[in-house]
């Protein structure tokens, strides 16, 4: 998807992806959530408490909040190509994060000291799979000394997120990315240790059982997954 794309959608985006999102019975604050929660979780499992954070393909800032309640003393940048997309965040969350345009030709913004967290939702399904290894080896040179990258993607082996991928206006042109092939490029930029955790396997009627999750988090079926990589 090109720039002019991701600023069409930008106005839109939020009842577009909620209409969309319907069939799962929870809306995009609820996905936007679970995501930054799951993170904060590992994260603390790992002993790491992120002072700088990166939101990769920040979009209209859906993620924003949820990481300033997880990290609230962190520094937390958002980076995006489309400039109208930001402004959304902006003006959507003012002092949550800060916002940036993002050149997708050079390495992304970012402090002398490095991020402890770059997290991304949802973003490299969008992107040209011949770009990935080398976005991922410029996002490796900006993590911290016992950093680590958390990315989150859709699974194409899961029927729900194939329909939704599949009638979503904004994903007409998206390609899903199996999880063990997106390991394999992040590998592939010089990722030392790559790990892949599955989640989403219960919808809105079933939430009760969610807690659960984290019981089949390696068995390869549900809806997102998300890697969790180490420089």
């Amino acid at each position: 998807m090109k720039v002019a794309e991701f600023d069409k959608f930008a106005e839109e985006y939020l009842a577009t992806h909620g209409a969309n999102l319907a069939v799962t019975g929870e809306g995009p604050d609820y996905f936007a959530r679970y995501k930054i929660v799951e993170v904060a979780r590992r994260l603390r499992r790992l002993g790491i408490a992120p002072q700088r954070v990166l939101d990769f393909g920040c979009g209209i800032g859906n993620s924003a909040p949820h990481l300033r309640e997880a990290f609230p003393d962190a520094e937390i940048t958002g980076v995006d190509i489309s400039e109208k997309s930001l402004s959304v965040a902006r003006a959507r969350f003012p002092g949550a994060a800060e916002f940036k345009v993002y050149d997708p030709g050079a390495a992304p913004p970012g402090p002398p000291e490095g991020y402890d967290l770059i997290f991304s939702a949802c973003v490299f399904h969008h992107i040209d799979a011949a770009e990935h290894a080398a976005i991922f080896g410029r996002l490796r040179e900006r993590i911290a000394p016992g950093g680590v990258m958390a990315i989150f993607e859709h699974n194409p082996v899961n029927p729900v997120s194939r329909y939704i991928v599949a009638t979503c206006p904004f994903d007409e042109n998206a390609v899903l990315i199996p999880a063990g092939e997106l390991a394999r490029r992040q590998r592939q930029a010089g990722f030392a240790k790559v790990g892949v955790t599955f989640t989403g396997f219960f919808p809105g009627p079933l939430r009760a059982l969610r807690p659960l999750e984290p019981l089949i988090a390696k068995v390869p079926v549900g809806a997102q997954y998300y890697t969790l990589a180490h420089a």
